[in-house]
């Protein structure tokens, strides 16, 4: 931006640079980074912005349409860094991916400060919608397939989208709260290479540590009327399904990046009313610190856990934990706080 004109002049240049982005681009073909499972291998066309809104200086609204979505439209908000240009398709901004949870949606993390954050302004944060229950996963479909593929949604056609003209850089990191921290989780390990590092707050971590935890993302799964079953299927007959989408099983894939994993243990604590105890927190506690111990016998060397107590499932545990992984995520990307 020029220094020395006016709010509304700078608002008019935007508004011109975000429609110049809109112009069509030469197709590039996009792939599916190592994709280990058959239910990420959903064939990818291309996703288009079809409408751009500016919230706010730095916030700025995609309306993406995607083929992986059965052609619905879905809505993408970027928390720009200082001087992005999206018309300047040469910028190449260092990318920091933040994944919302069950129950939210992709305007989730506009509300936890994260514009006022200094070392922020430095990176492009991207905040897609995932779907009120999404699970960051391409949906089994009793073996079928098809909408909706969450995963080829983000990994693929949205990767694509945000580096040939919106200003995305090849050099991510990924956070994510909850479903979304189970998010952040898969794709860093089912997509080596895409992510330099992966963040976890609360996630769901291990989801078939045991039947409680079945029985929970189960239910996770079954919201809003849903057959839960349409997801990645039964536990046990699609059992190589689970394990596929469960980052215990691919701590292997996540021993060789810088992973931060935290949790609460359930109780009350200081942004909580007395008495008060969450076993949904206590379920994920557990599971990260399974992930935490397979992490460690697969040698993970760039590995930190804050597993506190006491501690619930909610924002205000999130936002500290997010501001505490800062470091590490912006570490991987170069970028000093």
């Amino acid at each position: 931006m020029i220094p020395h004109l006016s709010a509304l002049a700078r608002r008019a240049l935007l508004a011109i640079a975000l429609l110049v982005a809109l112009l069509p681009l030469p197709a590039a073909q996009a792939t599916l980074a190592s994709a280990p499972t058959p239910t990420s291998q959903v064939q990818a066309k291309h996703a288009e912005v079809v409408a751009v809104t500016q919230v706010a200086d730095r916030l700025t609204d995609l309306t993406v349409r995607s083929p992986a979505l059965g052609g619905r439209t879905v809505n993408v908000r970027l928390l720009t860094p200082d001087g992005w240009n999206p018309s300047d398709r040469s910028q190449h901004w260092p990318t920091l991916w933040l994944l919302h949870g069950c129950c939210g949606d992709y305007k989730s993390w506009t509300g936890t400060g994260i514009a006022d954050i200094p070392s922020l302004r430095r990176v492009l944060v991207v905040m897609p919608e995932a779907g009120w229950n999404g699970w960051y996963s391409n949906w089994w479909n009793y073996g079928a397939g098809g909408d909706p593929a969450w995963e080829t949604f983000h990994t693929v056609e949205l990767a694509d989208l945000l580096e040939h003209g919106w200003g995305a850089g090849s050099d991510r990191v990924v956070a994510g709260l909850s479903m979304g921290g189970q998010g952040a989780l898969l794709y860093a390990a089912r997509h080596p290479g895409m992510f330099r590092a992966a963040a976890s707050y609360s996630g769901s971590a291990h989801p078939l540590l045991n039947d409680e935890s079945i029985n929970r993302i189960m239910g996770f799964f079954a919201g809003q009327g849903n057959d839960p079953l349409r997801v990645w299927g039964d536990p046990v007959a699609q059992r190589q399904i689970w394990e596929q989408h469960d980052p215990y099983y691919l701590a292997h894939r996540l021993k060789s990046i810088p992973v931060y994993l935290s949790a609460g243990d359930g109780t009350a604590g200081p942004f909580d009313p007395p008495g008060k105890f969450d076993p949904l927190e206590a379920d994920f506690n557990r599971q990260n610190h399974a992930l935490a111990d397979a992490l460690q016998q697969a040698g993970a060397k760039h590995l930190t856990t804050n597993f506190y107590g006491p501690g619930t499932h909610g924002w205000e545990y999130w936002k500290r934990e997010m501001r505490a992984s800062l470091p590490m995520l912006l570490g991987a990307l170069g970028v000093k706080q």
